[in-house]
């Protein structure tokens, strides 16, 4: 069995404002940074043999500080960034509520297959994500690895092996800064 630590990466700006961050590029912020640090502490003495990151530089950044206290290399893959909600990036949901009413409305009934404008599917997002927890799983049978990235795929990730319905995945995203353990072969 593999043990996985899906850690989210920690606060940014967007997160504080309440701001949908998909894809974009935005940095921890000094809290975040704080976060990341803690990260390192609890996370480092657990024995870990690899971290994977995405490539967007919040989950890079909080990465970093546990490598370095774990002497491990960071292994980046952008199939675990997060979920691309194209126009929606950088909008509060009010915003997107109003301005995308009908599509925001027919993107929560069906998730599965409505994307934002521009964005992604959670099913595009579920082929890609999983596809890399498999590459990591071939990699590492029996070890202990961090998965550093973002909201939605670590609740993607725990909806998926945990066989609940994929509607569960908005109730399932976890706090900055947070970590979920789950074991798979």
């Amino acid at each position: 069995m593999t043990q996985l630590f899906l850690v989210r990466h920690g606060e940014t700006d967007w997160n504080v404002e309440g701001r949908w961050q998909g894809q974009a590029d935005v940095p921890l912020n000094e809290r975040g940074r704080e976060q990341a640090a803690q990260i390192a502490a609890a996370l480092s003495g657990h024995g870990l043999s690899a971290i994977y990151t995405s490539d967007l530089q919040r989950a890079l950044e909080t990465a970093k500080p546990l490598a370095l206290a774990a002497g491990l290399q960071i292994q980046i893959d952008p199939r675990l960034r997060e979920i691309d909600q194209g126009e929606w990036q950088g909008l509060l949901v009010d915003e997107i509520q109003r301005r995308y009413a009908d599509h925001f409305r027919r993107r929560l009934e069906d998730p599965w297959d409505v994307a934002p404008p521009g964005g992604e599917t959670v099913r595009q997002v579920h082929t890609r994500v999983l596809a890399a927890i498999q590459d990591i799983l071939h990699c590492h049978p029996d070890d202990r690895v961090a998965v550093v990235s973002h909201g939605f795929v670590i609740a993607l990730i725990q909806v998926h092996y945990r066989g609940l319905p994929i509607q569960q995945v908005w109730n399932n995203i976890p706090n900055n800064d947070q970590w979920v353990e789950i074991e798979l072969r």
